[in-house]
C-alpha cells in the first residue's frame, strides 16, 4: 500500500492499491441530488477522478476549483471529485464557489469508492488525496496517491494523463 500521512502522522489506507493498467474498480456513490452513481454512468468516457478528504477545506477547495477550471478546457474528459462530505454540503459548496464543470460525488454512505480504490483512511473515515485517470475502456492510465494528505496533487501530470487517455 501507499505510504500516506495526514498532518505528518502515518495513516492506514483500507482497500487495494490501484496501479496503472488495472481494470478500474466498480463503486457506488451519491450525486448531489441523492441519486446513486456508478462508473456505468460514465461508460465510454475518459474520467479524471480526484478523491479529497473534505471539499470544504483549504487544499481540497483549491484543488476542486482548479480542476473545475481545467475541466472546461479538456475535451472528452469527465472530471469527478469524490469525498465523504454529505451531498447537501457538496451542493452548497459548489453553488458558493461557482463550480459547474465537474461532478462532486459523496462516498459517505458506503465508502464504496474509498475501499475499492484504496483511499479510505481507517483512522478518520475520510478519503486520502489521490488522482486516478480512467480511459474510455475502464483501464486505469494514471495514479497518484499524494503522500501527505494536506499537500496538493501534481496537477500538470494528472491533466496531461487525462488528455492522453
Amino acid at each position: 500500500m501507499a505510504n500516506v500521512t495526514f498532518q505528518q502522522e502515518p495513516v492506514t489506507l483500507l482497500g487495494q492499491e490501484i496501479k496503472v493498467g488495472d481494470q478500474a474498480p466498480d463503486f457506488t456513490v451519491l450525486s448531489n441530488d441523492l441519486k446513486e452513481v456508478t462508473p456505468a454512468d460514465y461508460k465510454g468516457k475518459v474520467r479524471l477522478i480526484a478523491s479529497v478528504p473534505s471539499i470544504d477545506t483549504g487544499v481540497c477547495s483549491e484543488e476542486t476549483k482548479r480542476f473545475n477550471e481545467e475541466a472546461d478546457k479538456i475535451d472528452n474528459v469527465h472530471v469527478l471529485t469524490i469525498s465523504m462530505d454529505l451531498p447537501f454540503a457538496q451542493q452548497r459548496w459548489c453553488a458558493a464557489n461557482g463550480v459547474k464543470n465537474l461532478d462532486t460525488l459523496s462516498d459517505h454512505r458506503d465508502a464504496s469508492f474509498g475501499e475499492n480504490y484504496g483511499v479510505l483512511i481507517k483512522e478518520l473515515r475520510l478519503l486520502a488525496r489521490a488522482i486516478f485517470v480512467v480511459d474510455a475502456n475502464d483501464k486505469v492510465t494514471y495514479v497518484e496517491y499524494v503522500d501527505e494528505v494536506t499537500n496538493h496533487p501534481d496537477y500538470e501530470a494528472a491533466l496531461s494523463a487525462a488528455k492522453q487517455a
